[in-house]
């Protein structure tokens, strides 16, 4: 059985090189305005997504452009010139929504692998065959299938690729086709400018058409509910059974608008679980332990293995936003010096998150000290010591100075301490 494809999300060049660093297979990326995460493909330039691409490519992994949004007809005639523009950057596919935009990309550039969206809500094999003709070498499925019928389509069409998702946001609406975030705030779920409407606490009313009279039917302390605050997805403990199937050729991690940390935690959890299937190693609780460090909204398995009516633990009614039970201190890019993004003390135990394949060392000078303890790698201050050489008592986030690791790290490296 092959190792399926851990595809990562890739918000600007910083978080494409840790995705990959973690273990990513392949990343996922927009520029301009024709993606659904207008907010992320803001981060990248047309000469730095050109960097990202090559970059993937020097690490052996796979770049897939989104181009998933839904034009109008003012937008087409840019739309191609984008289409022709990334397409001489040689990504390894295109990702997008709709059949119109998937035959424009073939005539364009018709070397470039043509992956279908998940906005595109493919549940059945007629509609999977239809696009695989069309030319979709692979089909994100919608959200809203179960494992069975995945594996119904990949029988009958054995030569299409199947990816899914397996963590992250999950939108309120069907398959995300939303316009509550149009309706309150003009912002256009389906052109990429989601306002996250469904996040907002919402207060309940009651009216008698007769009168006009309008009764408050919920409170709480706060002034509202978040009755349709989807709880992000998760499927980290149900990859063992999801590997054996068989089926599924890439695992699809949501985030391009997340931080650094989620990208290489979630990354990293996710390429130990695939792997450890794959092995018959698989430890659930360790990689639960891992993902429980993320902010999130809770989390659900979803469609894929059990039925929302089954359950009624698929929405967050209490907060939009949960703390993780770690809170992360900071990062060091380059392995030599750590950017706070929290607060930085001496004399206090961090863990030390690398990536997989890199090694730590232990040591203990001037500057700190490196220990192994239970299997986890940890670093306590003994100075702070900026790069110009100004000494701290303590680094809040916002500081932007660099300050000196007692000794050097592996690129793209975490702080981070249990929230007590």
């Amino acid at each position: 059985m092959t190792t399926p494809e851990l595809l990562s999300p890739a918000g600007n060049l910083t978080k494409l090189k840790i995705a990959i660093e973690y273990g990513a297979d392949a990343v996922y990326a927009s520029v301009a305005s024709f993606s659904l995460r207008t907010r992320s493909a803001r981060e990248f330039s047309l000469e730095t997504f050109k960097e990202g691409i090559d970059y993937a490519h020097s690490k052996g992994k796979k770049f897939y452009v989104t181009i998933n949004a839904f034009p109008f007809n003012g937008q087409i005639e840019p739309l191609k010139r984008h289409l022709q523009t990334i397409s001489q950057m040689k990504p390894d596919a295109f990702l997008i929504s709709t059949p119109g935009v998937m035959s424009l990309a073939k005539q364009i550039a018709p070397e470039i692998d043509v992956h279908l969206s998940t906005q595109a809500n493919v549940m059945n094999y007629l509609d999977a065959k239809i696009y695989h003709d069309m030319g979709a070498s692979r089909i994100v499925v919608a959200r809203e299938m179960n494992l069975k019928d995945v594996i119904k389509i990949k029988e009958l069409i054995p030569t299409l690729e199947i990816e899914i998702f397996v963590h992250g946001s999950m939108c309120f609406a069907y398959s995300g086709r939303c316009l509550v975030s149009a309706v309150q705030s003009g912002r256009m779920s389906n052109r990429g400018s989601c306002a996250n409407d469904c996040r907002f606490k919402y207060e309940l009313y009651a009216k008698n058409p007769e009168s006009g009279t309008l009764f408050r039917l919920e409170e709480d302390p706060e002034g509202g509910t978040h009755v349709m605050n989807a709880k992000d997805l998760s499927l980290i403990s149900h990859i063992n059974d999801i590997v054996k199937s068989g089926v599924i050729d890439s695992y699809k991690i949501e985030g391009r608008t997340k931080s650094e940390y989620y990208v290489a935690c979630a990354t990293r959890a996710y390429r130990m679980a695939i792997d450890d299937a794959m092995t018959g190693k698989f430890q659930q609780e360790k990689y639960e332990y891992e993902i429980a460090t993320l902010k999130s909204r809770g989390y659900t398995d979803g469609y894929l293995v059990s039925r929302p009516f089954e359950r009624i633990d698929t929405q967050n009614h209490t907060s939009s936003l949960e703390e993780g039970t770690h809170q992360v201190h900071a990062i060091s890019e380059d392995g030599e010096y750590i950017k706070c993004k929290y607060k930085i003390t001496p004399n206090q135990a961090y863990e030390i998150v690398a990536p997989l394949d890199k090694s730590i060392k232990t040591c203990d000078n001037e500057i700190g000290k490196i220990y192994n303890e239970n299997g986890k790698f940890w670093l306590e201050f003994k100075r702070l010591v900026s790069k110009k050489g100004k000494v701290f008592d303590e680094i809040h986030s916002g500081n932007e100075n660099e300050i000196k690791l007692p000794i050097n790290l592996p690129k793209f490296s975490f702080l981070r301490k249990e929230n007590l």
